[in-house]
């Protein structure tokens, strides 16, 4: 992307995706809070009481899964941490960049309500997941309380979901990154990744899926032509006289 075309998407990011601009500073305002604006003991207390492990999804589901997308697990400061990276793909990529080019594609609505999906519905599967992991001695059984919460399931649904935007030879190329980076950390306990890797698979088959083409079709906005109503009531108007 050029240096003209930059400025030009910056500068009408706002106008063109409202809902991922605020959203995007929602967590930056949530995380500020639990970093800053709350003693440790406080911050660890919020953050399991929203985490979506096992034992919240059986004693409070819809707090858990609702609270969990309003942070991202990661650092915005400590460049030189593991987790930054992870925090400016998904956070970066997968929600600034990703998540407003759905918006700008599918409209606000219907983008958010995508990622919201993704978020709940890969967390439920990865729970399915450890559930049956559990009871294969495949996990070790803390695993159930194990702190889990953030954004990065959507985003990575929203980051596969985009494939189609880039050029065709960037596809497969990105594809692969999306499915990879999630095991860049990966701790295998038996056959299976741990948790999080797992949760990030899903995600990204799921926005695959989105991505083929007669799903993609079925999500693009369906602009209302400019003049429309105008034509209608002047047709209208025409009939009647």
């Amino acid at each position: 992307m050029s240096g003209t075309r930059l400025t030009g998407a910056v500068r009408t990011y706002p106008r063109r995706s409202p809902l991922t601009l605020g959203y995007v500073g929602l967590l930056l305002l949530t995380h500020a809070w639990i970093t800053y604006g709350l003693t440790a003991a406080r911050a660890d207390s919020v953050l399991r009481y929203i985490s979506t492990d096992l034992d919240n999804l059986a004693d409070h589901p819809l707090t858990a899964l609702l609270g969990s997308a309003l942070f991202f697990d990661g650092t915005l400061t400590d460049v030189t941490s593991l987790y930054f990276p992870a925090t400016v793909i998904t956070l970066g990529i997968g929600v600034c960049c990703c998540l407003a080019w759905a918006e700008r594609r599918w409209g606000p609505l219907r983008a958010f309500a995508v990622f919201l999906a993704s978020h709940i519905g890969t967390t439920l599967l990865t729970a399915a997941v450890i559930a049956l992991a559990l009871r294969q001695g495949w996990y070790a059984d803390d695993v159930r309380r194990t702190l889990d919460f953030g954004i990065s399931y959507g985003a990575q649904t929203m980051m596969a979901a985009a494939t189609p935007a880039l050029p065709r030879r960037a596809r497969l190329p990105w594809a692969v990154f999306v499915v990879a980076w999630p095991f860049g950390g990966a701790e295998w306990e038996g056959p299976l990744p741990d948790f999080t890797t797992v949760g990030h698979v899903l995600a990204a088959a799921l926005g695959f899926t989105l991505a083929l083409p007669p799903v993609a079709r079925r999500l693009v906005r369906r602009p209302t032509p400019a003049g429309t109503e105008g034509d209608r009531l002047a047709r209208s108007g025409r009939s009647a006289s």
